[in-house]
């Protein structure tokens, strides 16, 4: 993820500066490997370096005054071990295309290796029953498919699912990081590449997203309690249930609420000069992306 206009100019490269980023990136990897171990480090670490050096390299080559990635390392074991990343820019990108191109280069980075990843990962998984109240991750679009592809089955169904290799289990926590990233909202990397496409009108956009998004965890919730409620468990159990699906919405919208206070504003005004024509495209397909590894409950427990 790239933030503009939260901290200031970009700081440059020194040799205090490199020792920083490396330590984040060293601790990272150490929390990573605590949580899920060392398969699982070192995919999501490769992962989330490509995203961001992805943001870093196409950065530089547009002019763009872009810090190397600060990782951002997260208590072992009740977390994954890192929230990702944040590269920061000197100052915001008034440039329609070159804005397109720097929010776009590291989600599609970072999907260049998550789904090798993810595929290789898949194959050294297992079939096996799901326990009553084990934690199943949520599918999303692209991952129903590749499951299917690998396993020649919809899963879960009939009790059964994947038991993920730790480096699949990397490649589907990479899918979910690039999905939250590619809302197009505020400074996230979609914010970036919705600005880029709808210019200032993006604004108006935002803000209606921002606010949709606690109601699209409402009604998945609802949906969620439905179903407990249909399968015989009681009123507690099914809004214990139900939050599974409401807490990530209202996560995500905190989270860019914090981001819209720092900055002021959802994202910094940009140029009239619009999209030349193949970038139009390539932001239609950035949504299809985005509408393929979405994934509306990404945890809930087996009923």
């Amino acid at each position: 993820m790239t933030t503009p206009d939260d901290v200031g100019a970009a700081p440059a490269v020194t040799r205090r500066g490199l020792a920083i980023h490396a330590g984040l990136f060293l601790a990272c990897c150490a929390t990573t490997a605590w949580s899920g171990g060392p398969y699982f480090a070192a995919a999501l670490m490769g992962i989330l370096l490509c995203h961001e050096l992805g943001h870093y390299v196409i950065g530089r080559r547009r002019g763009v005054e872009v810090s190397l990635p600060y990782f951002i390392p997260m208590p072992p074991v009740i977390t994954l071990g890192t929230l990702g990343a944040v590269i920061r820019m000197g100052k915001p990108i008034s440039d329609r295309n070159a804005l397109f191109d720097v929010g776009a280069a590291g989600p599609i980075a970072g999907l260049i290796v998550a789904i090798p990843l993810l595929v290789v990962g898949l194959s050294l998984s297992s079939l096996g029953p799901i326990s009553p109240g084990e934690m199943i991750e949520g599918n999303s679009i692209l991952y129903a498919l590749l499951k299917y592809a690998v396993f020649g089955r919809w899963l879960p169904s009939g009790g059964i699912d994947v038991q993920l290799h730790p480096m699949a289990f990397a490649g589907w926590v990479g899918l979910l990081i690039t999905m939250i990233n590619l809302m197009p909202i505020g400074q996230l990397d979609g914010g970036h590449v919705a600005r880029a496409a709808l210019g200032d009108a993006h604004e108006r956009w935002s803000a209606r997203l921002h606010v949709a998004l606690p109601l699209i965890g409402l009604a998945i919730g609802g949906v969620m309690f439905a179903r407990a409620w249909s399968s015989g468990r009681g009123v507690l159990e099914a809004v214990v249930y139900a939050h599974n699906g409401v807490v990530p919405w209202l996560v995500w919208a905190v989270l860019l609420a914090w981001m819209r206070r720092q900055a002021g504003e959802y994202h910094p005004p940009v140029g009239e000069t619009p999209l030349d024509p193949w970038r139009r495209r390539y932001a239609i397909a950035m949504l299809v992306i985005f509408l393929l590894i979405a994934t509306p409950v990404p945890f809930r427990p087996a009923l």
